[in-house]
């Protein structure tokens, strides 16, 4: 019990990292994302850099959750937990590569600088292509595989019962919705940075905090976990001696 207590602390503390690194690095990228003439003015390199790294740690804490959770949910479909270990780990790699994309209209901005500066619509085209890249990132990473892998989770720990139901439900509706909008956002029907695109993205903020709050207040169910340790026990029954 005790081992499983840790884990359960450690992948709650690993959520709520997630959701201030997102929060804080989105909000630090703004000069970047907002600013078309960003790479050709006098820019704002530093609160970029550091939204940079709110993003690694971000990326890190991803596959944090699902290298922790792995033991627990393998007990219950070791497939599935692989699955959703390997989901998180895609999405770490997408949230990267947008990392790296906005890291580069930081280089191409310093470049601007020392250059002759005769060729600003040249940088404009390249730094807006790159927001392109990061807000395509943006899209894949923390909506569509994060609603898959949330999708994943919800339903082990809802099949399995480590956390009260209503939880595990949650996380199924907010997986389902925010892929739901993703796609409306490729298709264009609407901005993913729009008012209908937040209140998608309502129901899986909501699932990942109150997962988080659940697992390090009071970590998993204890009858859940008694029932998968001793489950195989239960089924064995001596057999009676033969002469």
């Amino acid at each position: 019990m005790v081992p499983a207590r840790r884990t359960a602390v450690a992948a709650g503390a690993f959520f709520l990292l997630t959701e201030v690194a997102a929060i804080a690095g989105l909000a630090l990228y703004g000069p970047v994302l907002q600013d078309a003439d960003y790479v050709v003015g006098h820019g704002a390199d530093t609160r970029v850099l550091l939204g940079a790294l709110f993003e690694i740690v971000l990326a890190t804490a991803v596959v944090g959750t699902g290298v922790v959770l792995f033991p627990v949910l393998k007990k219950q479909n070791e497939g599935a937990a692989l699955g959703y270990v390997c989901a998180r780990l895609l999405e770490a790699a997408v949230i990267v590569v947008g990392i790296i994309s906005v890291l580069s209209v930081v280089q191409l901005r310093r470049t601007y600088e020392g250059a002759a500066q005769s060729d600003a619509a040249s940088f404009v085209t390249a730094a807006k292509t790159l927001v392109a890249v990061h807000d395509w990132t943006f899209l894949m990473g923390p909506n569509v595989i994060l609603g898959a892998n949330s999708l994943v989770l919800a339903w082990l720990l809802y099949r399995a019962r480590l956390v009260p139901r209503f939880i595990a439900v949650l996380g199924l509706v907010g997986g389902a919705l925010i892929c739901m909008s993703a796609t409306a956002v490729m298709f264009g029907l609407y901005e993913q940075l729009s008012v209908a695109g937040s209140v998608a993205a309502i129901p899986v903020f909501a699932w990942e905090v109150s997962l988080a709050v659940r697992l390090i207040a009071k970590g998993f169910e204890p009858a859940a976990l008694l029932d998968r340790a001793g489950g195989g026990e239960s089924r064995v029954t001596p057999h009676p001696a033969t002469g």
